[in-house]
C-alpha cells in the first residue's frame, strides 16, 4: 500500500496557504469491541480536523501498541494494520501541525513512559507556554531529555508526554491533575496508559470536545459525528477545565481548574462539521442563521444565490431564503483531486483552479450573482472565483462573507497566515473589493456572527477578528510553530497539510494570475 508523505495537499502553489485547522482525537473503552477499527472510523468521521498524519494506539491492559504515519486516516492504515491491533481500549489522532513541522517524528499519538507504565497521548489545540514547558522538563531530565523529544519529536504534546512521567510513586492520574493547571492555551486532550482511558479540556474549552456511549462502553471525541459514525449515543461535552476517567468502574470526573468558557467561534464558522453541535447549538443551523444574517445587513439586487462548495453552501441558502433571491449550485467541484501524490505538468498548473472547481457556464452567463463563502483570508482565493464567474458570463458579482474580517493570527490551534498577510489587515472594504474584482464585497458584522451563535458574546472567544485574545499570550519570541525546531528540522515537512476553509482548499490550486499584490491603505 502507498505510504503518505506529508504532502497531501495538490501542491499547485505549495506557500500558498489558507486558514489551516487544528487536529481531531478520538478514544474509545470498550472491552469486547473491535477497538481499533472503531478509532479508525471515528477519525475518519473527523478527518476534516487534520488531514497530515493519522495515528491509533490500542492497550490489551499489558501493553499499549501505536502505529502511526503521513497520510489520511485511509491511506495509513489498512486492514491488515488494524487485526494485528488489539486490546479493549484505543486513541486516535489525525493531525495538522500548529506547533513542529509535518514530519513523521512529530505524527500522533505520542508514547511516553510514566512512574507506573506508558502513556499514549492525542491533543487538539495549541499550548502557548511551550517555552515555559521545555524549560521544566530540562530542570527536571537536564539536558540529555528521553523519550520522543530525544527522537526528534519538536511538538507542545511530546512535552505534555514528557511532563506526564511524573514520579515515582505517582499515579498517571494524580500526575496529571497536577500538570493540567500548569498548561496554557488551548488542549482539548485524549490519553490512556495500559488500564484507563483519560480525557480533559482547557479551562476555556477552546476546542470541542464530547462524551458518548456505546452499548459495551464509552467514547470520547472531537465531534459528535465521531461518535454517531461509530454507533455512539451522545452524553456531553466534556466541562471546561474538566478531567474524566474511563475504566471498568465506569466515568468518573475530576475539576482541575474553574471553567471559563471561551470557545472558538470559527468552529461555527467553518472548522466544526454542519451535522456536528456545540454547547448545545447545531453547527448548520448558525451558519444558515448567519447566511440569513448576512442577507439582513447586507441586501442586493440579484438574480441568483451561489455559495463557494463546501464551506459557504449553508450560509448561501440563509441568504436565499431571507432575500428571497432563488439559490442554485454555480459551482462542480471534484471530490478527488484534492488529495494526490502525483505532481501536476506545467499545462496543469496553468488550468490552476479549475482542477477543483468549475463554474456552470449555463446557470451564470448574464446572471446577476451573489457568491457567499464563509471568509477572506489573503484574498486569492476569490480572487480566482470571480474571474472564474466572469469567463462563464457573469452580468455582476456581489461576494458575501458570513464572518467579518479576519485581521488577527489564531494562537489557539489555527494556523491563519501571518498578520502582515491578512489582506483584511490594512486594506478597506473598498480596495479589497477592487482587488478581489467583484462588483461589490460585504462581510457580516460580529453581532450578527456571534448573535448567529445562540451563545453569550463573553463566552465565545474572537481573537481572529478582534484581536481580544482570552488567554494571555506570552512574549512574541516565546511563539511561534516553530519554537522548538532544532536548526533545519522545520524543513523536513511542508507547512501545510489540511484544509478548513476556502482559501486553504484552493489557494493552492491558483495561478500567478490570481495572486497580484493587495493595494493597501
Amino acid at each position: 500500500m502507498a505510504r503518505g508523505d506529508g504532502m497531501l495537499n495538490h501542491d499547485l502553489l505549495p506557500d500558498e496557504k489558507g486558514p489551516q485547522d487544528e487536529c481531531g482525537v478520538f478514544g474509545v473503552w470498550a472491552p469486547g469491541e473491535d477497538v481499533a477499527k472503531l478509532a479508525y472510523y471515528g477519525l475518519y468521521a473527523i478527518q476534516h480536523r487534520g488531514q497530515e498524519s493519522a495515528g491509533i494506539a490500542t492497550s490489551d491492559g499489558q501493553r499499549i501498541n501505536v502505529y502511526k504515519d503521513m497520510g489520511l486516516v485511509s491511506q495509513v492504515f489498512d486492514e491488515n494494520t488494524l487485526n494485528a491491533m488489539r486490546g479493549h481500549m484505543a486513541v486516535g489522532h489525525c493531525r495538522y501541525s500548529t506547533t513542529g513541522a509535518s514530519h513523521w517524528a512529530n505524527a500522533q499519538p505520542t508514547l511516553g513512559a510514566t512512574s507506573d507504565g506508558t502513556v499514549a497521548l492525542a491533543h487538539n489545540g495549541n499550548l502557548i507556554n511551550s517555552a515555559e514547558l521545555m524549560e521544566m522538563i530540562q530542570s527536571e531530565q537536564g539536558e540529555n531529555v528521553r523519550g520522543e523529544i530525544a527522537q526528534g519529536n519538536t511538538t507542545d504534546t511530546a512535552l505534555v508526554t514528557a511532563l506526564l512521567r511524573g514520579h515515582e510513586g505517582d499515579t498517571l492520574e494524580s500526575t496529571a491533575m497536577n500538570l493540567l493547571p500548569k498548561l496554557k492555551g488551548a488542549f482539548s486532550f485524549v490519553f490512556m496508559n495500559e488500564s484507563t482511558l483519560y480525557a480533559a479540556r482547557d479551562p476555556q474549552g477552546v476546542r470541542p470536545l464530547v462524551l458518548g456511549r456505546l452499548d459495551r462502553g464509552w467514547v470520547v471525541a472531537s465531534e459528535q459525528p465521531g461518535l454517531a459514525t461509530v454507533g455512539a449515543s451522545f452524553i456531553r461535552e466534556i466541562e471546561p477545565g474538566e478531567l474524566i476517567a474511563i475504566d471498568e468502574d465506569g466515568v468518573r470526573s475530576q475539576r482541575f481548574a474553574e471553567a471559563k468558557p471561551a470557545g472558538c467561534v470559527f468552529e461555527y464558522v467553518y472548522l466544526a462539521r454542519p451535522d456536528a453541535a456545540i454547547n448545545g447549538r447545531s453547527v448548520y443551523e448558525s451558519r444558515v442563521e448567519m447566511g440569513r444574517q448576512l442577507a439582513r445587513e447586507n441586501a442586493a439586487d440579484a438574480d441568483i444565490v451561489i455559495p463557494v462548495p463546501e464551506s459557504g453552501t449553508p450560509a448561501a441558502i440563509g441568504y436565499a431564503e431571507e432575500s428571497g433571491i432563488p439559490f442554485a449550485h454555480g459551482f462542480v467541484k471534484n471530490a478527488y483531486v484534492g488529495r494526490t501524490f502525483i505532481q501536476p505538468s506545467q499545462t496543469l498548473r496553468q488550468l490552476g483552479i479549475r482542477l477543483k472547481l468549475n463554474a456552470l457556464e449555463p446557470i451564470i452567463k448574464g446572471k446577476r450573482v451573489v457568491v457567499v463563502d464563509d471568509s477572506i483570508v489573503r484574498g486569492n482565493t476569490q480572487r480566482a472565483i470571480v474571474r472564474m464567474l466572469r469567463e462563464a458570463g457573469a452580468a455582476e458579482i456581489h461576494v458575501k462573507i458570513s464572518s467579518p474580517p479576519i485581521k488577527w493570527p489564531c494562537f489557539y490551534g489555527i494556523d491563519f497566515a501571518s498578520r502582515a498577510e491578512l489582506i483584511a489587515n490594512g486594506a478597506k472594504i473598498e480596495e479589497i473589493t477592487a482587488s478581489v474584482g467583484a462588483d461589490s464585497l460585504a462581510y457580516i458584522s460580529e453581532d450578527g456572527m456571534i448573535g448567529a451563535t445562540q451563545q453569550p458574546r463573553e463566552r465565545l472567544c474572537t481573537a481572529c477578528f478582534t484581536g481580544d485574545y482570552p488567554i494571555k499570550l506570552p512574549d512574541a519570541d516565546r511563539l511561534g510553530k516553530n519554537l522548538l525546531e532544532r536548526p533545519g528540522q522545520a524543513a523536513e515537512g511542508p507547512e501545510g497539510g489540511c484544509d478548513p476553509g476556502p482559501d486553504a482548499e484552493f489557494e493552492e490550486s491558483l495561478t500567478d494570475a490570481d495572486r497580484t499584490a493587495t493595494t493597501r491603505a
